[in-house]
This record gives C-alpha cells, structure tokens and sequence, in this order.
C-alpha cells in the first residue's frame, strides 16, 4: 500500500499540470480483490482524479518561467526517454529521470529542443532557461554535436546576454580544446580527464547562504554523482564541495548564469533544487515565491482563467506550510496527509 500511495502522489504532481483524459487498473482483479484495503484506496484515487479534471481540465496553469532541454531528440521524445516497457529502469539515465519527474509538477513552462532546431531556428525567444543533462557521449547530453563551433557560440552569446543554462551530470561533453565540458566557461566548472592534473587548481571555497541552498535540511543527493568536477574560476559560486569536487555551483556569465548540478536523481528535496537553480539561472529568483510553498513537500498550482489555485500536500504524513499568491503574499497553512486543497483567487 505504501507504495500505491507513492506512486499516486509521484502521478499526481504531473496531472495538477496538465490531467489526462482518463486513468485504467492495470492488474489483475482477482488478485485486487484479495485486498479490500487496497481496493478501497483505489476508490479514493478516481474520486479524487474526478475533482481535479472537474476544476482544472482544458485550463491551462500559472507558470513561472519556461524552460528547453536540449538533447538530440528534441519533440520527437518528449517526456519519455528513461524507461521502456513496463517502466523497466535505465540506471544509467536516472538522472535525466530526475530532471523530467521535477519538472512534470512544476510550475514551469517545458519545451523540448533538439540541436538542429537552435542550429536551423535559434533559441525560441520566450526560452529563459536551457536545460542540458545526462553522460558524456550520449543522445541525452548531445555527445559530437557540442563540436559545432556555431552552436555552442551561439549558446554562449544567448546566455551572455541574460539567458540561463542549468547543466546536470556531464552537459556539453566531449573533448576538444582542453576542455571536456564546451561551455566550461559559463558554467565555471569542467571535468578532469587526466590532461591538466598538473594544474592547480585553488578554488574550493562554499559559498555561506546562497540562494541554490537556502531550504536544504538534509544531506545532498546527487545519485551517482560526477566525479573529478573542478571550478575553474574565483567567481564560480559552489553549492557543494566534497571528496575535492563540486557537485553543485552557479556561475555569473555576462548578464546571464550557469548552474552545474552534478546529479539529479527525483526526489522532493531535488526538485526543489532544480526549481532554485532555474530561477537562478534566469536571474529571476526574487520572483520565485508566486504561487509556492516553503515546505518542499509542498506546492501550489493556480489556475487564472478558472479563478482557482490547489494547495497539495505530496506526502503521506500532515504537513505545515507557508504558501504564497500571486502577489507574493503569505499565510500558514496545515494539511492533511495527501491533502489537495482549493480556494479561490
């Protein structure tokens, strides 16, 4: 049962977004049957899918900022490269998983964009933010087509001028140059492959309360992690450095920003990580708190032409939180466990 609750919040944050059509039981009911508790909780969960497509389907909700990830595929696989069949696990793509399973309750807008679509369109102008993760050498990160002195010119310039790039894992990958990371240089960080172990390399320092780690109360996890990560400037601004690495940092780039996350694997504390390091990309994070709660366990969506918003508890445990409106400003709020409240704008 604990795990049917697990999952039923982990697809509810997506479907406070943007609902399906319908939902299915698929298993056996015979076996289902054996388990009236179970069957009773499933009763639970179409009533409450029933509210939310009732007060939230057709409409579309608040966003803050929007968002590209870029890998190889662009739209061609929106939302779905981390698992086959039956939800079979890629280990290997965990970390892409985190990026897509945070960004499906967020109250971000996601766009999806393939190396070709910048090199024959551009960056689309209501991009703030450029997400690019997975491992070196791969479709996810982009592998070769970081090469293209066109491309990554061009991703330098667009941030240059004020845009955002959060990079996770190995973004930007592939050796040329001295560098293993291509745009090194706006995120502030790049990889040790064993050519510069000569180079010393001094700045380690962790910034003292810096908006990337503001609410964090437990240790970090970022998974697997990326080994041999190095700042490469006094200027970077680093999250997290252990075991001589950085696994978190931010990096001023003209009038815009790069963050680096080592990994990314989903959970609540690091979806509220990647949330942090979007607005701090874009240089927008005295706008964050619109429609948000502090209590990461939480979150607020609003829906404008409905006139409504939903306070969500994504917990199985009652939970207190600070949310805020649309203004910026703030009440407590107690709920229960799993709790959806709704109220009026």
């Amino acid at each position: 049962m604990p795990e049917a609750i697990e999952n039923w919040l982990c697809a509810r944050r997506a479907l406070m977004r943007k609902p399906v059509d319908r939902i299915g039981y698929g298993g056996y009911l015979s076996l289902a049957y054996k388990f009236p508790g179970f069957v009773d909780y499933i009763e639970k969960v179409t009533d409450e899918f029933r509210q939310i497509y009732a007060n939230i389907g057709g409409t579309r909700p608040w966003c803050g900022l929007k968002a590209a990830i870029l890998n190889c595929w662009g739209k061609l696989r929106s939302w779905q490269p981390y698992m086959v069949a039956h939800a079979l696990w890629y280990k290997q793509t965990y970390s892409y998983f985190g990026i897509l399973e945070a960004l499906s309750g967020a109250g971000v807008d996601v766009e999806f964009l393939s190396f070709d679509d910048i090199r024959e369109h551009g960056i689309p102008g209501d991009v703030d933010v450029i997400i690019n993760g997975g491992d070196g050498g791969t479709a996810f990160s982009g592998g070769e087509e970081w090469l293209d002195e066109r491309l990554v010119t061009g991703i330098r310039r667009w941030v240059y001028e004020g845009g955002g790039f959060v990079g996770v894992g190995e973004p930007s990958a592939v050796h040329r140059g001295g560098r293993y990371f291509q745009l090194a240089d706006v995120l502030g960080v790049d990889k040790e492959l064993g050519y510069s172990l000569s180079t010393d390399k001094h700045f380690n320092r962790q910034a003292e309360n810096h908006f990337l780690t503001e609410d964090r109360t437990a240790l970090w996890d970022f998974g697997e992690g990326m080994k041999n990560v190095y700042a490469l400037e006094a200027d970077t601004e680093i999250g997290e450095y252990s075991n001589n690495e950085v696994h978190l940092s931010a990096h001023p780039y003209g009038r815009g920003r790069g963050v680096y996350i080592a990994g990314l694997p989903y959970s609540h504390e690091n979806t509220r990580l990647l949330l942090r390091s979007l607005y701090y990309a874009a240089s927008r994070e005295k706008e964050m708190k619109r429609w948000f709660a502090d209590n990461f366990l939480c979150e607020v969506h609003a829906y404008p032409d409905r006139g409504t918003y939903a306070v969500v508890n994504n917990s199985s445990k009652p939970q207190t939180t600070v949310i805020f409106d649309g203004g910026g400003n703030r009440r407590t709020l107690k709920l229960k466990a799993c709790e959806i409240r709704w109220f009026e704008i």
